[in-house]
């Protein structure tokens, strides 16, 4: 016997998925083989990233909250390249079909998408362990596009929001077991850091301000240190000379749920720790006071955190210089997150 509509994995994509009636740039969506879209207006930016429980979420995660998170960390990397958001598929793995999850998880899915004017335009349901990949489509003329081999020797290096929140958040309940708030932790800041968390908000309206602006660009998804390593070596390559990086540790704009731990502690949360999904940036020096009113003007912070710098020719690593408030190097061994090394809940 065929399916009903509604039951099954059919119906389960027409209840939760399928949309009418509302205008974007899909000419067909949900229901084919295939989504037909209206030609980019400049170059077709598209990014994919996957979420499997266990591995980047925890099992008991608030479904609209996962929904929206696994959206966001997407558009995150739209933002990074100063693109559009036009149009998403959805791929999702669950282990049984549940209703109330499902219609929780559209919610938090689709509060993001309509913020963002993003259609869902198709996909894939299957039986499976929970796991949710999303492909992110947007626009960009593509010689505004923001990359990673644009740094060059004497620029700034910026970063939007603040850091270390939701790793904070990861490594609590990774010892304790739960999400029970510390004594010794205001509230805010443990709602706070769980936000950070749970609900990452993607920068895109800064990553279109940076246009002009910036030379590079890299959302944190995988830790500051990690990811300004990819910068190095991409804008290494494109310059033809070897780049390595100071950060001045006093600058870096630390979530407050950390205050109370040891410096060195704060630090490796902030710059290894991950899942932050702020955007770091490369700008010539002459952009500061734009820069300054553009963080002003967004509401969103942005702080000036260190600097690319050359480094030995005969030097083919890029490097990371990390220095204190005496201006002395301070020696971290700093481990960028890797899927194939670290889960986020056993």
């Amino acid at each position: 016997m065929l399916p009903t509509q509604g039951s099954g994995e059919f119906g389960l994509i027409a209840r939760h998925f399928t949309r009418t009636g509302r205008p974007g740039r899909a000419l067909l969506g949900v229901g084919d083989d295939c989504a037909l879209l209206e030609p980019a207006r400049g170059a077709l930016a598209v990014s994919t990233d996957m979420l499997l429980e266990g591995r980047h979420f925890f099992a008991d995660v608030a479904p609209e909250s996962l929904g929206h998170k696994a959206l966001a960390v997407n558009l995150s990397d739209l933002a990074a390249m100063g693109a559009s958001p036009v149009a998403f598929t959805l791929a999702l793995a669950l282990p049984e079909l549940d209703d109330a999850w499902l219609a929780a998880f559209a919610r938090g899915l689709f509060a993001l998408a309509d913020e963002h004017r993003c259609e869902l335009v198709g996909g894939d349901t299957t039986r499976g362990p929970l796991n949710v990949c999303i492909t992110v489509m947007g626009e960009v003329d593509p010689a505004q596009a923001l990359r990673r081999d644009g740094a060059r020797a004497g620029d700034d290096l910026w970063v939007s929001g603040c850091l270390g929140g939701a790793a904070w958040a990861v490594a609590h309940r990774q010892d304790s077991g739960g999400w029970i708030r510390p004594a010794t932790v205001a509230s805010a800041d443990f709602d706070s850091a769980l936000q950070a968390l749970h609900r990452p908000q993607p920068r895109l309206v800064l990553g279109l301000a940076l246009r002009g602006l910036a030379s590079a660009a890299i959302d944190l998804s995988d830790g500051l240190a990690g990811d300004l390593h990819h910068v190095l070596t991409r804008s290494s390559e494109a310059a033809g000379e070897s780049l390595a990086a100071r950060i001045d540790l006093p600058r870096l704009p630390l979530h407050d749920v950390l205050a109370g731990l040891p410096h060195k502690a704060q630090y490796q949360l902030a710059l290894a720790g991950g899942d932050d999904y702020e955007l770091l940036f490369s700008a010539a020096p002459q952009h500061r006071p734009t820069l300054t009113t553009l963080g002003e003007r967004l509401g969103v912070p942005l702080v000036r955190i260190g600097a690319i710098d050359g480094a030995p020719i005969a030097d083919e690593t890029p490097r990371l210089r990390l220095i204190d408030a005496q201006g002395q190097t301070v020696g971290l061994a700093l481990q960028a997150h890797d899927h194939f090394l670290t889960r986020i809940a056993e």
